[in-house]
């Protein structure tokens, strides 16, 4: 009996590992934060907080994106089709 136990503890812990691959890259997102993807060709990834939703610039660049990708954005998070400097200058003024 202690013998079939051991290949299903085996598989047990395989899918630990892939589930713990699998949501570790979205766990380095402190609460009140979400991750975005700027940048005109290559996408550079940032974490900016929650509140930026609110201020009208912030809405200007999600308009944007709105109408650039819709609501299917391919690198999986929020996506805004702007060159890193303007996002730069935009969410300095915010904080």
């Amino acid at each position: 009996m202690g013998f079939r136990l051991l290949p299903m503890i085996v598989g047990a812990k395989q899918i630990h590992k892939r589930q713990s691959v699998l949501t570790r890259n979205h766990s380095d997102v402190p609460k009140g934060h979400f991750a975005v993807y700027v940048g005109e060709t290559e996408k550079k990834r940032y974490v900016v907080p929650i509140t930026y939703l609110n201020h009208p610039s912030f809405q200007k660049l999600l308009r944007k994106s709105e109408e650039e990708f819709g609501f299917h954005h391919p690198m999986g998070g929020l996506t805004i089709p702007c060159n890193e400097d303007d996002f730069f200058n935009i969410t300095s003024r915010l904080s």
